[in-house]
């Protein structure tokens, strides 16, 4: 099968709706306040080895022994140069998640059942931390989906969002990608890694990097 038919095919719908967002538990998910997302697309699995290098033609990652690899050592910045190419390839509208779509989408959506982690609340049973991975990544889909059929939202790599950090976390559903009223240029990453205990692998956990940053524990999720 075509390369880019699967990535087509991998794509779930997500019914939008209004959820509170964030955690009261820790400071960088505070104050937790409710978000709303529209009806959106999202990747059931993180973007893999055999689909960046049929978009790309090279393969950046540190860990390259399976095509169905998560594509890993991706920068923000590597990751428009993808999405713009295949927008460029396929006519469709891909892009990054944002932020507030990617937590909404973690928590299972209108599906949610609450958990802490994407799917579980034991995170073994959903995701490759550094509890389950040996501290490499693995081929996605092998781990259990949460409740709207995702994969690895939690563990394996990091996942890029599009949004900038902003000043103040509250209302995400305002400006959705915070590109108006960016604190910084620093950028948006979810999901925790395979190098990662499992506080950073919660559905509300935030963090942000450079967006030229490449390290092994970054890659991306699509979105449209």
């Amino acid at each position: 099968m075509d390369i880019l038919t699967t990535i087509a095919q991998d794509m779930v719908p997500v019914q939008g709706g209004t959820f509170l967002m964030g955690c009261a538990d820790y400071p960088r998910e505070q104050p937790v306040h409710s978000a709303t997302v529209s009806d959106f697309w999202i990747g059931r699995y993180q973007v893999t080895q055999a689909q960046w290098m049929a978009v790309m033609g090279s393969n950046p990652s540190q860990f390259q022994d399976s095509p169905d690899l998560p594509v890993d050592s991706v920068s923000w910045i590597m990751a428009q140069e993808f999405v713009h190419k295949l927008r460029e390839l396929t006519g469709e509208k891909y892009r990054l998640p944002s932020e507030t779509e990617w937590e909404y989408a973690a928590r299972g959506g209108k599906q949610s059942q609450g958990y802490k982690f994407a799917g579980s609340n034991d995170l073994a049973s959903v995701a490759w931390f550094n509890g389950t991975s040996g501290f490499k990544t693995h081929p996605v889909g092998q781990k259990a989906p949460n409740e709207l059929g995702l994969h690895d939202l939690c563990g394996n790599v990091w996942e890029w969002c599009q949004d900038r950090v902003p000043k103040e976390y509250a209302d995400p559903a305002r400006i959705p990608t915070w590109e108006q009223n960016a604190g910084s240029n620093d950028r948006i990453l979810r999901g925790g890694s395979y190098i990662n205990y499992a506080v950073f692998c919660r559905s509300t956990y935030r963090w942000e990097d450079r967006p030229d940053n490449v390290e092994a524990y970054l890659g991306l999720r699509l979105a449209k």
